[in-house]
Parts: structure tokens; C-alpha cells; sequence
């Protein structure tokens, strides 16, 4: 699952989650930014493709890892 997280002043306000798809907002704020975001469809393939560019290459060197170290 590819996670992008946006903070500020240690708050949480929008989230970008491979597994849902789509922006989400937790304050005021970040739901005005989620929807601006959700409404960009090259923004959303794009973050949708980082899962692939970003996670799947990379899980097998991890689980490769992990298995030698227990």
C-alpha cells in the first residue's frame, strides 16, 4: 500500500491512500484540498502509479531481507 501523507504544525490534513484510491481530508482544510485533488485525474493516475513505481519494486528486496535477519 503507497501512503502520502501532508502535514502541518504536526496535524494530519490530507492523505493520499493507494488502497482507497483518493485523496482523503481530515480538517477543514485538507477536504477542500482532497476534493480539488480528487477532481484531477492526471494527478490521481499519477499518484496511483507510484504504488508500482515506488512499493512494487521494491517489496521483494525487503521480504528478502526480512527473511534472512529471523
Amino acid at each position: 500500500e503507497y501512503i502520502q501523507s501532508y502535514y502541518y504544525n504536526k496535524l494530519e490534513y490530507t492523505r493520499f491512500s493507494s488502497s482507497v484510491g483518493k485523496f482523503v481530508g481530515f480538517t477543514e482544510y485538507g477536504v477542500k484540498n482532497a476534493e480539488y485533488w480528487n477532481n484531477d485525474a492526471s494527478l490521481l493516475s499519477a499518484m496511483k502509479a507510484q504504488k508500482e513505481a515506488v512499493c512494487l519494486n521494491h517489496v521483494p528486496v525487503y521480504y528478502n531481507n526480512m527473511l534472512t535477519k529471523s
